[in-house]
């Protein structure tokens, strides 16, 4: 299983900010420790190309986020100041993504990307911490490579893709698939090919019946060559910005259910970690690295 990772890229932010950027180094960390991924099966991402990057995004809104012309307005939207290395992290984090989807495809199997997950990114904007929409983006240079046709988007973070689904409305060959907290950001929803809006507090059972139902009709309405999972870490009842309850548990079962229905469907996929706002940065961690643990598990099975 290969797996791409960005942390050395990092973010500068000012103090207090509660986006966890340590996550990712502290991720990597476990992933090598643990012994789960041949060293020579970690690498690090090319960054992903303007010619890339315009598959999904207006090179208007590229161009001012490489020359530092993001206006003040722009930058709140985004959550982080402007930086080169903001710059460079973005680019690196959705060449993370776009090298997952090569080596899912080119191995038939599954392939990680330690950070991305940047769904709020919009064709002309970046939101919600997101500067570039990794996910579209990988999933259209995927196409344009004729490594694959058709393409599932399985997002499973807390809060919907929203960017996600406006980039790809109307486009028939990359489904969308959101379940998330009906009530939580963003609090204008977009329309996803396929959206499950869950109330407050949803724990473990009523989450994984519903997720069941909906990769179902995904699958059978997507009929993918290749899949992207978003493992996001939020919807744990432990997470600042989630509002559902689902364990941690939960939330292994949730990663199982995903991973080995697209296993036995010879579905080559690739997942990227998505949100986790959880008060202990540990307890992020800790669902990540489930998440890797379990895909390395599920690669080692019979499909």
């Amino acid at each position: 299983m290969h797996v791409f990772y960005s942390d050395q890229f990092v973010l500068p932010l000012p103090p207090g900010h509660r986006f966890p950027m340590a996550k990712y180094a502290a991720l990597r960390a476990r992933v090598d420790a643990s012994g789960l991924v041949d060293p020579a099966d970690m690498h690090v991402p090319e960054r992903a190309s303007e010619e890339q990057l315009a598959l999904a995004h207006d090179l208007g809104y590229v161009g001012r986020v490489c020359r530092g012309e993001l206006s003040a307005r722009e930058q709140r939207e985004i959550g982080f100041p402007w930086s080169e290395q903001m710059v460079e992290r973005s680019l690196r984090s959705t060449g993370a993504t776009i090298g997952a989807c090569r080596a899912a495809l080119i191995h038939r199997s599954f392939a990680v990307n330690l950070a991305g997950g940047t769904h709020h990114a919009f064709r002309d904007r970046g939101d919600g911490y997101c500067v570039f929409n990794d996910t579209a983006v990988a999933a259209r240079v995927m196409q344009a490579e004729r490594r694959a046709a058709r393409v599932l988007v399985v997002d499973c973070d807390v809060h919907q893709g929203d960017g996600t689904a406006a980039i790809l409305a109307g486009d028939d060959t990359i489904f969308t698939f959101s379940i998330h907290g009906a009530k939580n950001y963003p609090f204008k929803k977009q329309v996803s090919d396929l959206d499950i809006h869950l109330p407050d507090r949803t724990g473990d059972e009523e989450y994984l019946a519903a997720l069941e139902a909906g990769l179902a009709e995904a699958l059978a309405r997507a009929d993918p060559d290749l899949a992207i999972y978003l493992a996001g870490a939020d919807p744990y009842e432990g997470d600042r910005l989630g509002r559902l309850a689902l364990t941690k548990d939960g939330l292994a079962r949730r990663d199982r259910m995903v991973l080995t229905t697209l296993r036995e469907k010879h579905v080559p996929t690739a997942i990227s970690m998505a949100g986790g706002y959880a008060k202990e940065l540990e307890d992020v961690v800790d669902i990540h690295f489930t998440t890797v643990q379990i895909a390395a598990q599920v690669c080692d099975e019979q499909p």
